[in-house]
C-alpha cells in the first residue's frame, strides 16, 4: 500500500457507492460502501454522501481527498449546476461535501470521471488521448487530450448523448429532438423492442415479456438476441449501428488513439459493438488513410467513476501542494 489514498464517490441518484482507494500504480479499493440516497431531497442526499464519507475516513485516516462522481452539469468551481436524478440545481457540492467531511473535495461529471478510471487504471491504460462513451439508459462520455480529462471552459464538456443526429426525432428529456442517445442507448433499444413486440406478439421478445408488450426492456431484447432471436437481433444490429456512426463522428473530430465503451447497455456484448465497429468503419473520414482506432470495451465495470473520483481528486491535491509526492 501508499501513502496516496483518497476516497472516491459514486453519486447515483438512488444509491451512493464509496471506495477507498490506494492510488498507487494499479488503483487497489481497499474498501467499499454503498448507502442509499433520497434524490428528491438535495440536502438529505449530501448528507448520505457526508455520512458515507467520514464513515470511510474514521476506517482510513491516512486519506487525503475526496472525489466525487455525479450525474449533471458540474462547473469548475465544483458548483452543480444541474442534476437530471438528484435535486441539486445550482448547488455548491464541493463545497459542503469537503465541510461536512473534513477533506479537499473536487466533484465532476459522472462519465468524465468514469473515463479517467478506465485511462489512468483499465482498458484506456496506456493511451495518450482516449474517448469514452457510456452507453447505458442515455449516452455520456468523457475525454482526454493529451493525458489530461478534457472539461472545457465551463466544465461542462463531453455531454456526447445530446448532440442531435436524427432532427425531429424521438423526444429528450433535455428538451430537443433527436439527440444521439435518442437512438443509440439503452432507451432506444427498449423503445424498438417495445415497437417490434407489438408488431410480432407470437415472437421470442413478447414471451420473455410475459406476453406484455410494454414489459419489453432492452435486457429483454438482449436475452431474446442471445438465444438467436432474428427481430431482436435486427434491433441491436440498428442501435450498434447508429452508435458507430456517433463514435465516428466524435473521431473525426477529436483522433483519439482509442475508444472506450462502457455502461449497463454493454451486458449485449458483440451483438452491439460488432455492428458499431462495422458502422464506425464505414463512416469514419478516410479509414483507409488513418490509424487504426480500436473500440474497446470498459474493463472496470462500475467501479470506474469512483476511482476515477479519488484520482482526479489526489491530483487536484498533489497541484495544490507539490510536496505531497504522487501515487504513480
Amino acid at each position: 500500500m501508499t501513502d496516496a489514498l483518497a476516497i472516491g464517490i459514486d453519486a447515483g441518484g438512488t444509491k451512493v457507492a464509496g471506495l477507498l482507494v490506494d492510488l498507487g500504480e494499479d488503483g487497489l479499493i481497499l474498501d467499499r460502501r454503498v448507502v442509499d440516497t433520497p434524490a428528491t431531497d438535495a440536502d438529505a442526499s449530501v448528507r448520505s454522501i457526508v455520512g458515507l464519507g467520514r464513515a470511510i475516513l474514521a476506517d482510513a485516516p491516512g486519506a487525503r481527498a475526496i472525489g466525487v462522481g455525479a450525474a449533471g452539469m458540474v462547473s469548475l468551481d465544483g458548483v452543480m449546476r444541474f442534476a437530471p436524478n438528484v435535486a441539486w440545481r445550482e448547488f455548491p457540492l464541493a463545497e459542503r461535501i469537503g465541510q461536512g467531511v473534513g477533506l479537499p473535495t473536487t466533484v465532476d461529471n459522472d462519465a468524465s470521471a468514469a473515463a479517467w478510471g478506465e485511462f489512468r487504471f483499465g482498458a484506456g491504460r496506456g493511451s495518450t488521448d482516449m474517448l469514452m462513451v457510456t452507453v447505458g439508459t442515455g449516452i455520456g462520455g468523457g475525454i482526454v487530450i493529451g493525458g489530461r480529462l478534457f472539461r472545457g471552459a465551463h466544465g461542462f464538456a463531453a455531454e456526447i448523448g445530446h448532440v442531435i443526429v436524427e432532427p425531429g426525432g424521438p423526444q429528450c428529456g433535455c428538451g430537443n429532438q433527436g439527440g444521439w442517445e435518442q437512438v443509440a442507448s439503452g432507451r432506444a433499444i427498449d423503445r424498438l423492442g417495445r415497437a417490434a413486440a407489438r408488431e410480432h406478439r407470437e415472437g421470442l421478445i413478447v414471451e420473455l415479456a410475459g406476453g406484455d408488450p410494454a414489459a419489453v426492456t432492452g435486457r429483454t431484447v438482449t436475452a431474446a438476441a442471445e438465444a438467436g432471436d432474428v427481430v431482436a437481433t435486427r434491433i441491436l444490429t440498428e442501435v450498434g449501428g447508429r452508435l458507430g456512426e456517433g463514435i465516428a463522428g466524435l473521431v473525426n473530430v477529436l483522433d483519439p488513439d482509442v475508444v472506450v465503451v462502457g455502461g449497463g447497455a454493454m451486458d449485449a456484448g458483440e451483438l452491439l459493438l460488432e455492428p458499431a465497429r462495422r458502422a464506425f468503419v464505414d463512416a469514419v473520414e478516410a479509414p483507409a488513410h488513418r490509424p487504426a482506432v480500436p473500440i474497446l470495451v470498459a474493463s472496470m465495470g462500475n467501479d470506474a467513476g469512483a476511482v476515477g473520483a479519488a484520482d482526479l481528486a489526489w491530483r487536484a491535491l498533489v497541484d495544490a501542494a507539490p510536496g505531497i509526492r504522487r501515487g504513480a
